[in-house]
């Protein structure tokens, strides 16, 4: 299963948000953490925050923050809300389906309960579990933190 670009960064917002709680970070600490262009990550950032994932703050002195406590984000939540639409494989979109399989075919039977089992795993993790501890994702995702160290 590959999850999509949207997701990827979706999570790694969420991250990085839940890494630096406590203080609004903006969409350009995102993006140099991240490696990634605020042009994406300005959609993905609206679309959190549509979800009530995220808070957003406009202005000079604005930034984004989580919308929600880390213990409350549930990872198969926020996969299956942003890649909702998306289809798995071109048999689950009745518009580009080119299949003639498609009436008697099992296997679409077996991917949509095979996804479903990743959600459902997806559904037992939750944002702390990914943040909270792990001191190499913070090194990484806090700006001015030494390796192994707390916070100044």
């Amino acid at each position: 299963m590959r999850i999509t670009k949207r997701t990827n960064l979706a999570i790694r917002v969420l991250m990085f948000c839940g890494a630096n709680a406590g203080r609004l970070v903006t969409k350009s600490e995102v993006s140099d953490r991240c490696n990634t262009s605020e042009n994406h990550l300005a959609q993905v950032i609206n679309q959190l925050g549509q979800l009530g994932y995220l808070h957003t703050q406009r202005g000079r002195n604005g930034g984004i923050t989580l919308g929600r406590p880390m213990d409350e984000i549930v990872i198969g939540d926020v996969f299956r809300q942003i890649e909702a639409g998306v289809p798995l494989a071109e048999c689950f979109a009745d518009v580009d389906n080119t299949c003639p399989l498609v009436d008697a075919c099992r296997l679409r039977l077996a991917i949509a309960d095979a996804a479903e089992a990743f959600y459902a795993h997806l559904d037992q993790v939750r944002l702390d579990a990914l943040v909270c501890g792990n001191e190499g994702l913070l090194d990484i995702l806090v700006p001015g933190r030494c390796a192994g160290t707390a916070t100044p």
